[in-house]
């Protein structure tokens, strides 16, 4: 998988539509969630792509302190239903952090993640903390990376 990762504004029209398919084929249809995906924070996002082949097949949305949580944060983490057994989530994962590391170096990262992923989050580094959480109907924890 080739990670690259950008900024909103120098996304193309094609991956920026890729990555809206993508999240809500997984998000909206897999998960059978109902919300609003497109929310207006994507243009202050940084934005890490996988892709394979051409198409976007792996993803995560970054911000800075203080654009969603007081800390740097990571979301929207994704990977198409037929590229998850080759351990893309990770890959992607670790690109992510490497890109926090490079643009906010030493900064704690702060995560919602779905509570059934805790194990995969804490593999990387994250600590679960507080009380777990509906959001869109699936529970959540809030974990943290110091």
């Amino acid at each position: 998988m080739q990670v690259t990762v950008k900024a909103f504004d120098e996304l193309t029209t094609k991956e920026l539509y890729q990555i809206l398919r993508l999240r809500s084929a997984v998000f909206v249809v897999e998960q059978d969630c109902v919300y609003q995906d497109v929310d207006n924070r994507d243009q202050k996002a940084l934005h890490v792509i996988g892709k394979k082949g051409g198409e976007i097949v792996a993803y995560t949305r970054i911000f800075k302190p203080g654009d969603y949580f007081e800390n740097v944060s990571i979301g929207r983490v994704v990977v198409s239903q037929d590229q998850r057994k080759y351990g893309l989530g990770k890959q992607i994962m670790q690109a992510s952090l490497a890109a926090i590391e490079q643009k906010f170096t030493n900064k704690p990262i702060e995560i919602s993640a779905q509570s059934y992923l805790l194990k995969f989050y804490t593999e990387l580094g994250f600590n679960a903390f507080g009380e777990e959480y509906l959001e869109d109907g699936i529970p959540h924890m809030r974990m943290l990376k110091k």
